[in-house]
């Protein structure tokens, strides 16, 4: 096999492992929300997510950080706001800006979310010993650095 087909061959296999990766944690995430009485979609508990993990929850900085636009994040926080799982205010030191809160309701989900993290977690090293495989997760790392500084 030449060079450049394996170098294809290898490139069409990394690109399905982590589409089906992804679209497998996203259904099972979702799945288990679901059962645990979450009524939010996948993108609303990202959005909650990401007010939790901003430094500063404003509208600009939380877009940032979900890598989407300002104007799609007006419409996730809209309907969260009208759910009851997050509040909105002006910044008092600049009106322009609106700043995002997590009500209790957003707590509770947040905390099932992260005990669904925790347990796959768990899972995964439980199955795959990953603690002993140095070398996947240094990959991982080096992966995820890509995507945080590629897009």
């Amino acid at each position: 096999m030449k060079k450049e087909d394996k170098l294809r061959e290898s490139k069409a296999i990394v690109n399905e492992l982590l589409v089906d990766i992804f679209n497998r944690i996203l259904a099972i995430e979702g799945e288990d929300l679901k059962n645990k009485g979450i009524k939010l979609s996948m993108s609303e508990v990202h959005v909650l997510e990401a007010v939790e993990k901003v430094e500063q929850p404003t509208m600009t900085n939380i877009a940032n950080k979900l890598g989407i636009t300002v104007g799609s994040l007006t419409v996730s926080v809209n309907t969260l706001y009208q759910k009851g799982y997050v509040s909105r205010e002006r910044d008092p030191d600049d009106r322009r800006k609106v700043v995002v809160g997590l009500l209790p309701k957003a707590e509770e989900v947040l905390e099932k979310h992260n005990d669904f993290h925790n347990e796959m977690i768990d899972s995964i090293f439980k199955d795959l010993k990953l603690e002993e495989d140095e070398l996947l997760i240094s990959s991982l790392k080096k992966l995820s650095s890509y995507f945080i500084n590629s897009f």
